[in-house]
Order: structure tokens, then sequence, then C-alpha cells
């Protein structure tokens, strides 16, 4: 069987861009038309072509864009003949983000009697609590801890009920942005202190935020910036203790973001409920933003290789194992989306499966395997299963041209199979490396190797079908190996990476999806910190050496104020109790 790109796929552009067309509703029309951008191009290249194409506009989750790609893999889908494995009888499952937030008329800011012009002086931010506060301000220069300095005794005041004035910015890093010198940070902080009320004064240049590209919780209390000339006034006020009113009032504003799923069942009665997984993330940057390693850029970052390249080949190696002989296990076929925002598609799907999970038998992942250097790919997960250094060899040995493989045991990462893996279903991971263009605007079509994609698409292809067609369980899920994550950054999400912390390690691996309150476990790193000192998968972290957990946002900031060696209690959330844990914080 050949794993080669689909010839047919050039001719049958045309088509499938009319039937997306006259599938989507009026308001969606908008999709640009796949044969206008796909041209002659065939198949995985055609696929990575339409979705990094700049009218997608970087596929940022619950975008218009977004939708778009949704759509353009639900109609390969259909196409290939797999059926629908999303919500109800459909490709897709739908599961609400928050998409900015709105901003309300009871907005206001008085300070010394004298009203501060909404939109100009001031706004509020969009991860806002609405509400009011009231009474004379108090100042805590940059509210963060700078021992040895003058400024570190804004740390140890009192702001209990008091609305708190702060200077945007880091002592310890004055000329650039870092986590503690930003508005979310100082009044995520802040709200743990009990404080009534953040205003944060801008430095000189800086516009105040739109409040509509806010995908961030809420925070526990009123939160506003003022800018401009007007921040040295208030910054004199609050040091003389000046009476604020301060009223915010702010919206969330929701979408629908969907992972696309389909399924092509098994041929024997007895083992088609048995899964295999295939899937990887079509989501990226947007404009760029948060993530973007090019932030002062505000441009199109189409994500050819991260992460159309995982997309295309999910698509391709669906459309060659549906034309040859049926396979007697199920394969599950899934683009997830927020990958991006910490795995929020997948951790969904995990959450709430279209399929029965009992019964997956492996799930491999594609996120970047579209710049493939020198025949290398590396393959993560190999500590999951006993069984896949057989499995991998053979199917690669079986190619035209076998792969350099690289094997690495880590089953946990920056990338979708962590979701699963923190289920104990065993994994894969497939990665081509990082470059030069990665989270940047600089990673297009162009810059894709057809060819090395291709083979790995192959070599996926080979490995599926090999699951879904051995006698017995083919893979067991074996206990995980400790081993720094791949591309050099903390894992799933796991905010103790050298690079943030000068080594603190917990061994935490975080849910990132957002909930109301605390922040959930998706699993912990077995003989870690954290799993020595009880902490469990499914725990809900509320509370980290006596400050409390709101959020991704408020764990990392609490972990952060801590060295490797600290002592700190952690409570969690456990079937309903409060249960109180002690963890001595190591290096990684």
């Amino acid at each position: 069987m050949s794993y080669n790109a689909s010839a047919s796929l050039a001719s049958s552009s045309a088509a499938i861009g009319a039937v997306l067309l006259a599938a989507l509703p009026a308001s969606a029309q908008s999709c640009p038309d796949p044969a206008e951008i796909i041209g002659d191009l065939e198949g995985s290249l055609a696929h990575v072509r339409y979705l990094a194409d700049d009218r997608l506009e970087g596929r940022a989750v619950g975008s218009a864009g977004a939708r778009c790609a949704a759509d353009y893999i639900a109609h390969h889908f259909e196409a290939i003949g797999l059926e629908p494995a999303g919500d109800g009888d459909s490709y897709f499952q739908a599961f609400p983000i928050r998409k900015g937030a709105n901003a309300g008329q009871r907005n206001r800011l008085e300070i010394g009697g004298a009203t501060l012009a909404l939109g100009s002086d001031w706004a509020p931010v969009g991860f806002s609590a609405s509400g009011s506060a009231s009474g004379a301000l108090v100042y805590g220069g940059r509210g963060v801890s700078s021992p040895g300095t003058p400024e570190d005794r804004y740390v140890r005041m009192d702001i209990t009920d008091r609305v708190v004035v702060m200077d945007w910015g880091d002592p310890d890093a004055p000329n650039r942005t870092t986590l503690r010198s930003t508005t979310h940070f100082k009044a995520t902080v802040a709200a743990g202190r009990d404080a009534a009320a953040v205003i944060v004064l801008l430095p000189d240049g800086m516009e105040l935020p739109d409040i509509g590209s806010e995908d961030r919780n809420t925070v526990g209390v009123p939160t506003a910036v003022v800018a401009g000339a007007r921040a040295d006034e208030i910054r004199e006020a609050a040091q003389t203790g000046a009476e604020v009113m301060l009223s915010t009032d702010v919206t969330p504003s929701m979408v629908d973001a969907n992972n696309v799923v389909g399924l092509l069942p098994g041929s024997d009665p007895a083992r088609a409920d048995e899964v295999v997984i295939v899937g990887a993330h079509y989501d990226h940057l947007g404009f760029g933003g948060g993530g973007s390693l090019a932030p002062d850029r505000f441009a199109v970052h189409n994500g050819a290789d991260d992460n159309a390249s995982g997309t295309s080949a999910v698509i391709e190696v669906a459309r060659a194992v549906a034309s040859g002989p049926r396979p007697a296990r199920s394969i599950v076929f899934m683009l997830f989306t927020g990958e991006e925002r910490g795995l929020w598609g997948s951790e969904f799907f995990a959450s709430n499966p279209t399929v029965d999970l009992d019964d997956a038998v492996a799930m491999l992942n594609l996120d970047m395997v579209g710049r493939v250097v020198d025949d290398r790919v590396t393959v993560y997960g190999f500590a999951s299963a006993s069984e896949w250094d057989a499995i991998v060899d053979a199917a690669n040995a079986d190619l035209d041209r076998p792969l350099n493989i690289g094997k690495a045991p880590d089953a946990f990462g920056p990338s979708d199979h962590t979701s699963f893996a923190a289920r104990e279903i065993p994994v894969l991971h497939f990665f081509s490396n990082t470059h030069p263009d990665y989270h940047r605007p600089s990673d297009d079509w162009p810059k894709i190797n057809v060819d090395g994609l291709d083979r790995v698409e192959a070599l996926t292809g080979r490995i599926a079908r090999t699951l879904a067609t051995a006698a017995g369980r083919p893979v067991t899920w074996l206990t995980q190996e400790e081993e720094a994550p791949p591309h050099g950054v903390a894992a799933s999400g796991d905010q103790s990476a050298t690079s943030a912390y000068g080594g603190v390690y917990l061994g935490s691996i975080p849910d990132m999806t957002p909930r109301e309150s605390g922040m959930r476990l998706t699993g912990v790193r077995e003989g870690s910190p954290a799993d020595i000192g009880g902490l469990r998968a499914g725990d809900v972290i509320v509370e980290f050496g006596g400050v409390e957990i709101t959020d991704i946002y408020s764990y990392t900031y609490a972990l952060q104020a801590h060295a490797p060696g600290d002592e700190v209690q952690i409570i969690a959330q456990r079937d309903g109790e409060r249960v109180a844990l002690t963890v001595v914080l190591g290096r990684r």
C-alpha cells in the first residue's frame, strides 16, 4: 500500500470547495475556496497550502479562520469515507471558550473628585472582575519582591480591602517584559492578598489594552490600567492616600471551538469497539501575541509546520488506511483545537470522549512533522509501552527509505498526546524538531519538506494499521520515566521549567483547560516532589504555600515565588474534601 500523497486531491479540490461553500451557513461563507488556493498542488502540501494561507489568519482557536480549517478537515473526512464521530451525527465536537470581553455601561474611575476619561485616560482590563471599590488609595510600587531594594517593602504592605496602585514592570528587569511585569500577574497576586481592587500605571508609550482580545479567566478583583500623563498624577494621588471610586463592568464573550472527529469502523465485530487514535492539532497563534516568538509583530502566524503539517498528515494517513483492507479495530482520526492555549481540545475530548477510552489501544500524535532534516525524526513515548520498539522498528524498516528515528522515552510533553498519556493510554508523539521559524510569522508553506512529511505519514500509517490489526493487546501501558520534555520547554504547562524558575520543580502536569476555580492536575510524574508529597491525578489545587489558587496563572505565580528545597503546604480538593499536603520542592 502506498502512503504517498493522493494524486486525486487536486482534481477534487474544486468540488470540495463547492461543497464547503454550500454546506456553510450564510454567516460563515467567507471561507476561501480551496481550489483557488491549492491550484495544482497535491496531497500533503495541498492541505498545508490551504491551512497556512493568510486568509485563514493563523487559525487561532475560536476564530473564523479556525472554523474554515475545521470545515476543510471535515469535508476531507467525509470524502475519505470516515463516519462522523463528533457531537450527534457530525464531525464536530464543540466546547465553549472565552474569546474576548465586552465593556458595559458602569465603568467609572474617579480619584480625588476628578473623573478620568474612559478609553483615553484609563480602561478596565479584559480579565477584570465586575464590581466596585472605594476608599483611600495605597501605593504599592511595582508590587513584586525585590530583596535588598527599598521597593521590597511593598510586598509586605497590608493591602487587605484596599485599592492598590502599582506601576507596570519588574524591578529586576526594568527594560523588558517579564512574567512579573504584567498587569495580570500583579492583579492575581493582589487578589490573593485580599486587595479590594487594583490599578496599574502603564509606562510612557504603552497603549490601553483591547479587552476584545482577552481570553484569560477573570481575576478576583476589579482591575484597571491608567495610561499617559494621568499615570503620574495617579501615582502622586496614591502616595498621599487620595480617595478613589472605581467601578468596572466587564462581561466575558463566549464562543464555541471545535475538535474534528472521524471514525473508520473496524471490520471485526469482536474488536471494533477497540480504538486506535491518530491525532494532531490544527490551531495556531492567529496574529501572534501570547506564545509568539516575535511578540512585537502583529502579523499572521500561518503555522505551516506548527501544525498544518500534522493536520495534513492525519488527513493523508486516514486516506491511505481507508483505501486498503479494513482493519479489525476501529481507528479514530482527530484534529484538535486549542493546543496552543494549553491542550484545550484534546483535554476536553479526553474528559468528554465520543468513543469509549477504556477501549483505547493507543494514541499517535503528530505535531511539527513538516521540517524533516537529514531524515531525522524524533518519536517520544517509548516508555509508555515496552512493545513500541519492535512496532516502530518494523514499520520504519518497511519504508522504501527508512527514517533516522530518535527514540525518546517521555510520554508527557507540550502537545496533545499528554491528555491521553495522563489516562494511561500508550502514546507516540512524532516531531521533526524546532527551527528558526517556530512560532513566528515566517513559518510558511514553501518551507515544508514534502518528501519528509510524506515519509512520516507512511510511518504513522503503518504503525496505526499494525495496532489496528494485531491479535491480542498490541501495547500495554508502562509506568513513566522522568525525562526532560521536548522542545526544551515545560511539559504540558508544568510551570517548573528551568527557564522560568531557576530550576524549581514540582512534577505536576496541570490540566490547562479553564475552570471556575483552582487548578486541576492531569497527572503527576513518578518520583517527583508532587508524587512523594501525595498529590494525585484529578486533584484540584486550591492553595499553594498560603496563596489561593484560582487558575493556572495564580499557580504559576505562586510556584515562581519559591526556590528548590522550599517546603510548602498544598491544599487540594479531592473527592469533595480538602486535603492538606506538605511538599518539598525539587530542582529539575
